[in-house]
């Protein structure tokens, strides 16, 4: 399974650090994306990390804020948010996936991110 954690409420321009722990399968052979979905809107890819580590996708709106990792001797991956914007605000969730770019794999529950203004 996945467990994200992390999540919370911050003002604009604070950082938040989520974190996404695996358990029950061999973690460091996928790929790891984060994804968001806001309140009437669709899902959001963020960022994803290959299994190599290798970080191989950011979105536009969180390029040079944003920073995936992970760390296989954890299990875990991260996802860095700095300057957080309002329209950050959503549910986070992360993805263990046969290859950046699916959507097939194992998906954690999501946690919530709140910016205010």
């Amino acid at each position: 399974q996945l467990v994200e954690s992390g999540g919370g409420l911050v003002q604009a321009g604070g950082s938040l650090r989520l974190s996404c722990t695996a358990s029950g399968f061999t973690f460091e052979d996928y790929a790891v994306g984060w994804f968001r979905q806001a309140p009437g809107k669709e899902r959001e890819r963020v960022s994803c990390v290959g299994a190599d580590g290798r970080m191989t996708y950011s979105a536009d709106s969180v390029k040079g804020r944003f920073t995936i990792s992970r760390d296989a001797a954890n299990n875990t991956a991260y996802l860095q948010m700095n300057a957080l914007k309002p329209e950050d605000t959503a549910v986070y969730v992360c993805a263990a996936l046969f290859l950046c770019g699916a959507t097939n794999g194992l998906w954690g529950q999501g946690t919530q991110v709140t910016v205010s203004s």
